[in-house]
């Protein structure tokens, strides 16, 4: 036991776990090395009968960091769960983790910290397949995840969406109906559900019209995936017309490699982009895109955790509209 291992009385132990002021900062930082050192996690069960609450609310962002603070999209999410938070009792922990592997690393550290009862509830942003015990956290804690999650679990966990297969769909309608008929794709990870519904809702667009759906081509959300993407279609398909990137920092990425190869942006190949976020009005031609309210989906997220935590009854899902914001790429 900690108390033994420690020296000190199992009061002591629990106090000390609690930073409770009448323990000596001595006697904590002992008892927190002890406890680390014997992988003790404290009974969050236990705490919750003693009617204790930790005020803290922790934003997941299971993406190596430089991604994180680089992906506009999950920089609005984060600012929209600030606003709300801040307006509300509870502070705002944010943790990126980079590893995603259950066995071991920064998620295995991560979930031992969830678990500790530090935090009374968790939003989660930019889930992926391989977090699948995220999944599962709302077996401890209330959560809500940003986007809708990898697996559907029982009870189903709540989450904030955007129609990204439908949205996808009328974007790339959008392209056929302005005459465009070699339209290709670069998707975003193939382990995160609104890269699957968006890649669905283009090949739902060109089976409707009788198209090819031959020109997939992989990503990751990142600008030198985008810039891969584009270069294999050119080299692969040079009739392209139009790409339908899964998120604009991909889009924009593609603009520079089509111009860096001589093509016009639009007249030989129009791009449309998803987020409707910085990206898309800093690339080199302004992007036509798929304007998901990032910011709002952050303060809703946001929203629909604290209502939980207040014992209120909130939907499983939100969807929230989204819509195609036209510039100059197509």
């Amino acid at each position: 036991m900690v108390a033994a291992e420690a020296g000190v009385t199992r009061s002591t132990v629990s106090r000390a776990l609690n930073g409770e002021p009448d323990v000596s900062q001595a006697t904590i930082q002992h008892v927190r090395e002890v406890a680390s050192r014997m992988g003790y996690v404290p009974n969050r069960a236990a705490r919750s009968l003693a009617s204790a609450r930790s005020m803290a609310i922790a934003l997941v962002i299971p993406e190596p960091g430089q991604l994180a603070l680089a992906d506009p999209h999950l920089i609005s999410i984060m600012a929209g769960v600030s606003r709300r938070i801040e307006a509300s009792d509870y502070l705002l922990n944010l943790m990126v983790s980079s590893d995603g592997s259950s066995g071991g690393g920064a998620s295995s550290k991560l979930q031992r910290y969830l678990a500790s009862g530090v935090v009374d509830g968790v939003l989660v942003a930019s889930q992926h397949t391989r977090d699948e015990w995220l999944l599962h956290l709302h077996d401890t804690l209330p959560v809500v995840f940003g986007g809708r999650p990898s697996e559907l679990t029982d009870p189903p966990n709540y989450f904030i969406d955007v129609d990204n297969r439908g949205a996808a769909s009328a974007a790339v309608q959008f392209l056929i109906d302005s005459g465009r008929r070699r339209i290709a794709t670069i998707t975003g990870p193939a382990d995160m559900s609104a890269a699957w519904d968006r890649t669905e809702g283009w090949r739902d667009a060109l089976v409707e019209a009788g198209l090819s759906t031959a020109l997939e081509v992989p990503g990751d959300f990142t600008a030198d995936s985008g810039a891969a993407g584009m270069r294999q279609l050119l080299d692969a398909h040079p009739d392209v017309d139009a790409v339908f990137a899964a998120n604009d920092v991909m889009a924009a990425a593609a603009v520079s490699v089509l111009l860096d190869a001589g093509r016009q942006v639009p007249a030989d190949v129009a791009v449309v982009g998803f987020d409707d976020s910085s990206a898309a009005l800093t690339a080199h031609v302004p992007l036509t895109t798929v304007n998901q309210p990032s910011e709002r989906m952050g303060e809703l997220m946001a929203d629909t955790l604290l209502r939980i935590l207040a014992g209120d009854d909130v939907p499983v899902s939100t969807v929230v509209e989204s819509r195609l914001v036209r510039r100059a790429s197509a």
